[in-house]
């Protein structure tokens, strides 16, 4: 897939297919552009740690898979809802570059564990374009799980 297919693109085109993450084999990149959310002692890499959710598998589901809705330019690419997880695409506004999110769920004894990881396709830097997403992400899924 080239770079400039992958800026052409609109939503999802122009990209490569959509794969689930393992996070528990996920090595992060040596690059400052990617930023993982993940639940204590899940993975040694996380980059913001997330409490557990006191709430069932099927209601931190439930409001994961509405993540990307409030997200301008944000397409969802796949789902595996045997996993509960899922993909989406956010291009950014002027540029049209293309950053993919995973999110999944796993349950934990007493709730819910969740996983977010947001990661640029193309470039070095992203002067910080994914931790604040998934910093925007958690703070939408907490609020979210508030209200249900």
């Amino acid at each position: 897939m080239s770079q400039a297919a992958m800026m052409r693109g609109r939503g999802t085109a122009g990209l490569p297919a959509a794969a689930p993450v393992d996070f528990s084999r996920l090595v992060l990149p040596a690059s400052p552009n990617a930023c993982l959310l993940a639940p204590p002692a899940m993975t040694t890499q996380p980059h913001i740690a997330q409490p557990l959710l006191p709430v069932s598998p099927e209601a931190a589901w439930a409001a994961l898979r509405m993540l990307g809705e409030a997200e301008p330019r944000c397409w969802k690419m796949a789902e595996w809802p045997e996993k509960r997880q899922l993909q989406w695409v956010v291009r950014t506004r002027l540029a049209n570059f293309p950053d993919l999110v995973n999110g999944q769920v796993v349950p934990l004894v007493g709730g819910s564990g969740i996983f977010l990881y947001s990661r640029s396709l193309l470039g070095y830097y992203d002067f910080g374009v994914n931790r604040r997403r998934i910093a925007a992400w958690r703070a939408r899924l907490d609020e979210a799980l508030r209200a249900g």
